[in-house]
């Protein structure tokens, strides 16, 4: 009796240290992967900082470069493309990371032609809400740098936390997966050509 009771005593506490690590491991997983959602809220929000500012830096520059017209409808059709790509709750997957990323791609090119033609206005440069807005657009562009990298050690830390043992076994177990990282676009492997 005394030898069953020894038995199921070493049985219950192997169960309450499986059920124990396994509860840890889950709320490691979802602290992980809430670090992952908020890393990608804050990408979000930088991106729409800066599609914020572009109305303001297009009527700056309107006002100047009124027979820009071209390049001044780019960057407001790039600018609604990149606001209107509906992402859904949570860190979308890789096809419409891609996606998301190719439209912000396109935003980029068109904000630079922009800037391009910034350089035939002499008055347009030295306008100080031109200034101003050209100052916020760069720290922006500094920002969105930045908050990538965190959502990608974000990611890179959720990953590995799910693909390691014993962490796969629960991730398995409660449908955890891997999350997309943002990756350079094809076109970031050419280096810009500058003309003067």
């Amino acid at each position: 009796m005394v030898k069953k009771l020894v038995i199921f005593g070493g049985l219950g506490i192997v169960l309450i240290l499986i059920a124990a690590s396994m509860i840890g491991s889950y709320n490691t997983m979802v602290t992980a992967s809430q670090n992952v959602d908020s890393e990608w809220a804050q990408v979000q929000n930088v991106y729409q900082r800066r599609a914020d500012l572009i109305p303001n830096l297009v009527a700056t520059v309107k006002g100047y470069a009124a027979h820009e017209k071209d390049t001044l409808t780019a960057v407001i059709q790039a600018r609604a493309a990149a606001v209107a790509q509906p992402l859904g709750n949570g860190v979308p997957n890789q096809q419409t990371l891609n996606q998301f990323d190719k439209n912000q791609s396109s935003l980029g090119s068109a904000l630079s032609r922009l800037m391009v033609v910034v350089e035939s206005y002499p008055n347009l440069k030295a306008n100080q809400n031109f200034m101003a807005l050209q100052y916020e657009l760069t720290g922006t562009e500094n920002r969105i740098a930045v908050e990538r990298q965190r959502f990608n050690d974000a990611v890179k830390q959720y990953n590995i936390l799910i693909k390691r043992f014993p962490g796969k076994l629960s991730a398995s177990i409660f449908g955890f997966t891997p999350k997309a990282y943002f990756a350079a676009s094809a076109q970031a492997q050419t280096a810009p050509e500058v003309k003067f």
